[in-house]
């Protein structure tokens, strides 16, 4: 592969360039170069710097590294175990494509234990990475998010039911994909080894369609069912985390189901104002009248979008729209019925599909 030639730093600086390429690129910094110095090995960082931008087959892959085919299947494949390079089986050959950041290596590092790997150290290095301002900026994007939230459909009221599309409903979603994968959250995974993780399940990451092909095959995850997938919709909301899923209309690839302890999307909204979420096409309304002042509503939110104030000489709520993700969690919490879901004056359609989206946000960020 010519690495001989080349030092160390400059193999890995490659690479980080060529994260750096995707839509949704990466803050090239010593915390990125020590964790894609833990992740790969000098051979697959050589490899993973000369991937294309878009899914090839190996001999496109083989010819731009300069090595065969037979060499370069192997590293291809524990790439793959390893979660660094993503291949989806067509017929009779693959393609293959080199796994971002986010939604990318770091989940697939997360979704399950591993031993060949320091797991705390690791944990350690992203939660660097991920406290830093300008990295979440990166992900965040600049007006199409990498994510959307997903309001708790059974609130929705009934005067707008046949409004919402079958996009907003995350029901649906998972009944079209006829099921998928669950698989560890990679955020509490993370958290429990810096010993901050909550007591939210761990096993609710879903996966659909591709991806959880992709996933199951890997190990990084099991098959469900379209009932337990459900379950888990339901169970979660019980506890009142946040959905979050794939922002787009057609086929999305997953629904992450967020604390705002660990979870590297909420945490960013509230450490650093970076939302890399569409908020919902809902916004909480509060009844004053009705209100009784327990803050309740405030002490759920999970972004702090709801405050409490004085109003005509009490305390009462007050949602501030501006950073609402329009969840619903607030509203499933409120003691007396004084919360409300309402439309949004302006409705979010999300690109159609990944191509769209990730076609978006290249052009918003000036890579196309």
């Amino acid at each position: 592969m010519g690495h001989l030639i080349h030092s160390k730093d400059e193999v890995y600086r490659a690479l980080a360039e060529r994260l750096n390429r995707e839509p949704v690129g990466v803050l090239i910094n010593d915390t990125l170069m020590t964790i894609i110095q833990r992740l790969y090995t000098e051979s697959e960082a050589i490899v993973g710097s000369k991937f294309p931008m878009v899914p090839m087959k190996i001999e496109r892959i083989a010819k731009a590294a300069g090595i065969s085919s037979e060499e370069l299947k192997p590293i291809l494949d524990r790439m793959a175990d390893k979660g660094l390079v993503m291949d989806f089986p067509r017929r009779e050959t693959s393609f293959y494509m080199l796994a971002p950041m986010v939604i990318g290596f770091f989940e697939y590092t997360f979704m399950r234990t591993r031993d060949e790997v320091n797991m705390k150290e690791l944990a350690e290095l992203f939660n660097s990475y991920f406290s830093d301002k300008e990295a979440m900026k990166e992900f965040a994007g600049i007006d199409t998010r990498m994510m959307r939230t997903l309001v708790y459909e059974h609130l929705i009221p009934v005067a707008v039911e046949t409004e919402v599309l079958t996009y907003e409903r995350a029901s649906e979603i998972i009944r079209k994909a006829g099921g998928g994968a669950l698989s560890m959250c990679a955020c509490r995974h993370k958290a429990s080894h810096l010993g901050k993780a909550c007591d939210a399940p761990l096993e609710v990451c879903t996966s659909f369609g591709n991806a959880a092909e992709w996933v199951i095959r890997r190990g990084m995850g099991r098959p469900a069912s379209v009932e337990e997938l459900l379950q888990v919709l339901d169970k979660t909301e019980e506890l009142g985390l946040v959905h979050n899923c794939d922002n787009v209309l057609n086929n999305p690839t997953y629904i992450c189901h967020c604390c705002a302890c660990c979870c590297v999307v909420m945490t960013s909204i509230n450490k650093h104002g970076q939302y890399s979420t569409q908020p919902s096409n809902f916004v909480p309304v509060i009844d004053q009248e009705m209100c009784i002042g327990c803050g309740i509503c405030a002490d759920s939110c999970l972004v702090n979008a709801i405050t409490m104030q004085e109003v005509n000489d009490s305390e009462a709520p007050v949602v501030n729209k501006e950073i609402c993700i329009g969840c619903g969690v607030c509203v499933s919490t409120c003691p007396n019925g004084s919360l409300s879901l309402s439309r949004r004056d302006v409705l979010h359609i999300p690109p159609t599909d990944s191509r769209d989206k990730f076609r978006r946000i290249a052009q918003e960020k000036g890579k196309i």
